[in-house]
């Protein structure tokens, strides 16, 4: 597996501790602990900095410069064949927002699930749209297979076209005994309702992104991508919002390690003959013989399987 990219190790003796709450570029915007922000530059040419960082940083003029980032516990991040996109680090779980209407991507899902159990982070699934009985049926229906594996799932119905985002007072209980406490990066693909939920969450999101904007005017910086927000005045329930994605490449990831990152698989994989088992040819595999069961109850479905065929492939091209 290739690994994540490292922080940088400078440090000077009066830096100041700080916490990346925004990223735009090259450039992040830094809060401090006493709760004021400021953007902060990065010393050399690359930044390395995403939201969710820890960092130490050194005042310069009315902005500052990033001399270290502290040690992360984890970082989730993509990667194609041309760049590495780095979503956030210090991360307590992933909520992958999707609607039951359009119909959601199942390789998209899967994708960003593997990116989870890759960086170790908890990733919860979220089905936007439970008011569109039939549409949202089917969705469900469509997630059996992951409910099996033993991922959380929650349903939601966020309404964006009132004057404020609503949500009905059972849903929003459990996302907010989810979230309570923790730091939740917000996945998904463009429409799923990330904006919406954002806003219903944190009220003044929108405000906050304004002044991130204002303070973006000099023209010295790009758009921000990726923002953190706090839910509660004691900044310990946090809310990261990322950009809409079409494509979640995982060329960071091993065609090997694959089957261990997928729970149906790696229950199976465990009975394979052969310790380098592909689960794709050789004989005495266990993934295959659960797949070729042709019992109603397998706990490997045909789109799993043709899921990660397709991956193993993919992931096989870039490195051979």
């Amino acid at each position: 597996m290739s690994k994540a990219p490292r922080p940088g190790a400078a440090l000077a003796s009066n830096t100041q501790a700080g916490l990346v709450v925004a990223g735009f570029g090259r450039h992040v915007l830094v809060e401090t602990d006493a709760g004021a922000r400021l953007i902060c530059h990065p010393r050399g040419k690359k930044s390395q900095a995403v939201v969710g960082d820890r960092v130490r940083w050194l005042p310069t003029e009315d902005e500052g410069t990033i001399e270290k980032i502290e040690e992360r516990s984890n970082l989730f991040y993509r990667q194609d064949e041309m760049r590495t996109k780095s979503f956030a680090a210090n991360l307590d779980q992933v909520l992958i927002l999707m609607a039951a209407e359009p119909e959601f991507s199942e390789s998209q899902l899967t994708r960003a699930l593997i990116a989870a159990e890759a960086a170790r982070i908890t990733p919860i699934i979220a089905l936007n749209k439970s008011d569109l009985v039939e549409p949202f049926g089917r969705a469900w229906t469509k997630l059996a297979p992951y409910r099996a594996m033993g991922y959380h799932m929650l349903a939601l119905a966020i309404k964006p076209k009132s004057v404020a985002p609503t949500v009905n007072d059972i849903q929003s209980a459990a996302l907010m005994t989810l979230l309570q406490g923790k730091k939740t990066l917000v996945l998904g693909p463009s429409g799923a309702g990330k904006s919406s939920l954002t806003n219903l969450l944190v009220p003044q999101a929108k405000v906050l992104t304004a002044e991130i904007s204002q303070a973006l005017n000099s023209g010295k910086h790009t758009t921000t991508s990726t923002t953190l927000y706090w839910v509660n005045e004691t900044r310990q329930t946090a809310l990261i919002d990322s950009p809409g994605f079409q494509e979640f490449g995982l060329h960071h990831i091993e065609p090997m390690q694959l089957a261990n990152l997928m729970p149906d698989f790696k229950a199976h994989a465990q009975n394979c003959k052969f310790y380098n088992c592909t689960h794709l040819h050789e004989p005495g595999c266990g993934v295959i013989l659960e797949v070729n069961s042709g019992a109603a109850t397998s706990s490997i479905k045909a789109s799993r399987y043709r899921l990660y065929s397709e991956l193993f492939a993919e992931l096989s091209q870039t490195r051979y």
